[in-house]
């Protein structure tokens, strides 16, 4: 079930309706029932998996509280690492690895014996394990007690606003709000409402409307100038950004109504100034859980340079891996850590050079150049995250690469029209909105700061609502991040 789809319109109220009938030792029962109801929505036969990966964290994680052993709690949380990356692995990179291995046997002239896999990957699975490995090594590391009641904790795992595409919350957030008693609050249910509307506009206004440059050149990168991919490569990177922190706000909206607090997953990352600070700011919940349960254990920031700097590529080609069963995803993390790397190991370099030349005075116009350059850098990697697979890529930069002369042509914008037909002018007018979106994504973050008349608050209300109806791509596209 899309939550741009005309029955999340009929879902959701009917869920929240009963959910403030219903006596509060019920709504568990009932958030869990329509949590698997809007799964199941799907694909009714991948919700055994949900159940498996629950059951499976569920029973380790008392077990582990039990033991004294070390040994014993380090081979339950293997049980617990064992099936949810065996889950991932079969149904996600089984391909991937099987595929190369078959490649490279055919190049050596033998025959591989696997066969492809013909499983439909189930939506959201990348997420929903990340959730409960991350509560199984909470346990281990003793950081949390293990949740007893099993309905609850089943809940904490396919909560429906977050399910499929995040936030990945941690035990010790969410979990505790499932003790508490939720009434009706017309403020923070307008609050609630006002994001869930703000995510529609980012997702069906942006997103959707300027997906059809990227799909258009994507489609047939040979048949459009190096400045059509540079343009349709930037519009990617911004339509993926609307795309996912639409669902995020959308998700974040849907649980407040309810009462239910989750964590914010983006932070403004077009105003980075630097690529580190970049993936800081873009799906937190995601980059947090890299840092928690990979970059720490590693050793983090506390060891030599040459080892930060691995640990800083291990995150990222994590990251790469998580994203998608494709080489390009790996090489697009692996970018992604390389210009961190080279940011840390020039710093100070950089630094020295601005107090010397007197650039360093100009503080304003530096952190502009800053943002510029950091999200430039950044979108230029996301050539990779877009196309189908390392072939489709290399096309892609070959065509920019060997073709950089036609940049700045104008002659491209002609090409889109072209090729967008009568649509070209609600696209072109969707992104001449795009500034317009960053500063309503600014007062979204700092309205609590400000005094906004109630007239105004409802004015923007019922402008956004409107320009949603008016301007939003209803073709139920499904969120970018369900694939993942």
């Amino acid at each position: 079930m899309l939550f741009n789809s005309f029955e999340y319109l009929l879902y959701f109220p009917l869920v929240v309706g009963l959910y403030f009938l219903l006596p509060f030792k019920w709504r568990w029962l009932h958030l869990l029932i329509a949590s698997y109801a809007f799964y199941m929505a799907w694909e009714p036969a991948y919700a055994l998996l949900i159940f498996g990966s629950t059951a499976v964290d569920y029973f380790v994680a008392l077990r582990m509280e039990k033991t004294t052993e070390q040994t014993q709690k380090r081979l339950l949380l293997s049980i617990s690492l064992a099936v949810n990356l065996g889950l991932l692995f079969s149904f996600k990179y089984y391909n991937l690895i099987n595929g190369t291995f078959m490649s490279v046997a055919a190049m050596a002239g033998f025959d591989w014996p696997l066969p492809e896999s013909n499983l439909l990957l189930p939506v959201g699975i990348s997420f929903y394990t990340f959730q409960t490995l991350g509560y199984s090594i909470d346990v281990y590391w003793g950081k949390i007690k293990p949740e007893r009641h099993f309905g609850r904790f089943a809940l904490y795992v396919c909560f429906f606003p977050q399910l499929v595409a995040g936030p990945i919350e941690r035990a010790q957030r969410l979990l505790p709000q499932f003790l508490l008693e939720h009434r009706w609050n017309s403020e923070r249910v307008a609050s609630g409402l006002r994001l869930i509307v703000w995510g529609l506009f980012k997702k069906v206004v942006v997103a959707d409307r300027i997906a059809q440059i990227t799909d258009a050149v994507y489609a047939q990168p040979t048949s459009f100038g190096g400045g059509a991919v540079v343009i349709a490569t930037a519009c990617f990177g911004y339509q993926v950004y609307c795309d996912f922190s639409g669902y995020s706000d959308i998700a974040i909206g849907s649980a407040r109504v309810m009462g239910y607090d989750l964590m914010t997953n983006f932070d403004q990352p077009h105003l980075s100034r630097s690529v580190d600070e970049f993936w800081r700011r873009w799906h937190i919940s995601l980059m947090s859980w890299f840092r928690d349960y990979i970059f720490f254990p590693l050793g983090g920031s506390r060891v030599g340079k040459l080892r930060l700097y691995l640990n800083v590529m291990a995150v990222f080609v994590a990251s790469g891996i998580w994203h998608g069963a494709e080489w390009s995803f790996v090489v697009w993390g692996a970018m992604n850590g390389l210009y961190i790397i080279v940011g840390m190991y020039t710093a100070d370099f950089r630094d020295r050079w601005a107090e010397r030349t007197g650039w360093a005075k100009y503080t304003r116009t530096r952190a502009v150049w800053q943002v510029v350059s950091a999200v430039s850098i950044t979108y230029f990697s996301f050539g990779f995250f877009r196309a189908d697979n390392m072939g489709h890529a290399l096309s892609v930069y070959t065509r920019l690469l060997y073709d950089w002369q036609s940049v700045l042509d104008p002659s491209s914008f002609f090409t889109f029209a072209d090729a967008l037909g009568m649509e070209a002018v609600m696209v072109a007018f969707c992104l001449a909105l795009l500034p317009l979106t960053e500063l309503m994504e600014y007062a979204q973050r700092h309205k609590a700061e400000w005094e906004v008349p109630t007239w105004a608050q409802w004015a923007s209300d019922y402008a956004l609502f409107f320009s949603v109806l008016a301007l939003g791509r209803f073709s139920s596209d499904a969120f970018f991040y369900f694939q993942f």
